[in-house]
């Protein structure tokens, strides 16, 4: 980071970039200077809303929580730097992906904003994605715009225009309605070819609901699309006074496509070039997977979405990830502490995590389920968090917590089998972070046998999302002539990045492998827990 007095200067001169990002409990603003390296940083806490069975935020709230996260930046500038925010080089706005905003005409919302966690498109998703041939998760706006057709819902015929939060927000502060491709693959499938919706699918939905007389087409409804790099309006009058109600902020400033975290995240963690990859593991665990070529059918176990440049990236999303590791790290916590050996939570997991390095290769044939709710991964509608093992198994404290954190990979690894094995899809390297990867060179180490590929970690993506709109911020400014977007990260932002990278050890490669074979085949075991309990 630059020294306080640069850093002033450049604050003042505009040479920086600032990222909004609207996730799903936090919003987040960072503020990056010349050298991309976060200056300041503000936030404001949100909570979505079950409303009428629908999973909601009031878009009041969305206002006010941008204005919140803008204003905890501005002070934070403010007090370490004693300038105010006048002006910044390049702004991005990005936000959760998928999700459905409706609007008429006038520009107002014709139902409440239904976010991606919402499971009520069932009926929608099954029957576009037979129709297409092209998996169309529940979560994308697409299955949202046509469950609503399904329901007969009086709205529909009333739409002008759809968009994503990110859009939504874009719009408000530049009046232009563009996505960058990334969060626009979360709304309908994107043709890689030519950067734009698929085509052929707009047709074949057009067709779908012809006799409903809605008097539109679904190219009407939909953003422009724009790739990564490109400047996609600037902060208008009314848009800067949204934004810093104080009136201190001016207009004028160029915006980038917004732009979906699942792009972001990849910008965060340099993984936008083909044969990379990133995995984030928190309570749920995911990888993003950067493709050389589209795939030869559709996958259920595979969504595809693109980065924020245009290629195409399969993603293997498993709901279950770290939540029945920290569960039993309690339980042994409580455990010390009632020997009078109380620990803090870091010590806790380190000792278990570091312990199932002296475990067998394929955790002594110990088995264990991490599923406390369903994952379709594997078809299961519900979770049983189990732990099983034969008479004759090698039951340590070193294969138990082995088996466990083979368990939080497991479902994961099914999917990768799909995308590695079944379509031959190349990857180098992998890009791991969150807390599953905390105590370095434990799930690491594992990861890099589950996908048999290199893994490394480093603190590259502190900042998250928000991070990651900043930098395609600075990019749309600053790209030179024909400079791709992994250039850039590679060359401008990530050349001196420290990270610990991993490679894939052949016996615990060969230990994965057979765990995994356990772990389907005692699948049953699972379904009978849901059946029975």
């Amino acid at each position: 980071m630059i020294e306080v007095t640069a850093a002033r200067s450049a604050i003042e001169q505009g040479l920086t970039a600032l990222g909004i990002e609207f996730g799903s409990t936090r919003i987040k603003a960072v503020l990056t200077g010349p050298d991309n390296a976060p200056l300041a940083t503000g936030g404001h806490d949100w909570e979505n809303q079950f409303s009428d069975r629908v999973w909601t935020y009031p878009l009041d709230a969305v206002r006010t929580g941008l204005q919140a996260a803008y204003a905890a930046l501005a002070a934070e500038v403010r007090t370490r730097y004693g300038v105010e925010l006048r002006t910044v080089g390049a702004l991005g706005v990005s936000a959760m992906m998928h999700g459905y905003l409706a609007f008429d005409a006038s520009g107002e919302l014709l139902v409440p904003f239904r976010t991606w966690r919402n499971t009520i498109t069932g009926p929608a998703s099954e029957q576009l994605s037979a129709r297409f041939g092209y998996q169309i998760p529940q979560r994308w706006s697409i299955a949202h715009l046509y469950q609503a057709v399904l329901n007969g819902e009086e709205h529909v015929g009333r739409i002008a225009h759809l968009n994503t939060l990110a859009g939504y927000v874009h719009w408000q502060l530049t009046g232009e309605r563009v996505l960058g491709v990334g969060d626009a693959s979360g709304m309908f499938p994107i043709d890689t070819t030519t950067g734009d919706y698929s085509a052929g699918m707009r047709a074949q939905f057009d067709e779908l609901v012809a006799d409903k007389g809605f008097g539109w087409r679904l190219a009407d409804l939909l953003p422009a699309v724009l790739p990564a790099g490109e400047v996609a309006g600037r902060l208008t009058t009314a848009g800067a006074a949204l934004l810093d109600p104080s009136g201190t902020l001016q207009p004028g400033v160029p915006f980038c496509p917004p732009e979906g975290d699942a792009g972001t995240g990849m910008v965060a963690t340099n993984s936008v070039a083909p044969r990379t990859g990133n995995v984030s593991a928190g309570t749920s665990i995911f990888a993003m997977v950067v493709l050389e070529h589209e795939l030869g059918r559709m996958h259920p176990e595979l969504d595809l979405v693109t980065t924020p440049a245009g290629d195409l990236v399969a993603m293997v999303h498993c709901n279950n990830g770290a939540s029945e590791l920290n569960t039993w790290a309690g339980v042994f916590s409580e455990f010390a502490t009632r020997l009078g050996a109380g620990a803090d939570a870091g010590t806790v997991f380190e000792t278990l995590f570091t312990a199932s390095l002296d475990g067998d290769a394929d955790c002594g044939g110990l088995l264990a389920y991490n599923y406390l709710s369903g994952e379709h991964i594997t078809g299961m509608t519900e979770g049983r968090p189990l732990f099983v093992r034969t008479p004759d198994s090698r039951f340590t404290l070193a294969n138990f917590m082995r088996a466990q954190l083979f368990a939080a990979l497991a479902s994961l690894r099914i999917g990768l089998d799909v995308l590695l094995t079944e379509e031959a899809v190349g990857l180098d390297s992998l890009f791991a972070h969150g807390g599953l990867f905390k105590t370095r060179g434990v799930a690491q180490r594992y990861l890099a046998a589950a996908a048999d590929a290199a893994v490394s970690v480093g603190d590259i993506a502190g900042e998250g999302g928000a991070w990651g709109i900043a930098l395609l911020a600075a990019y749309s400014r600053d790209r030179a002539d024909g400079q791709t977007l992994a250039d850039y990260l590679a060359t401008t932002v990530f050349a001196d990045a420290q990270l610990e990278t991993v490679q894939p050890d052949p016996a615990d490669v060969a230990g994965f492998a057979t765990y995994v074979e356990r772990f389907r085949a005692a699948l049953p075991v699972e379904q009978a827990a849901i059946a029975h309990t």
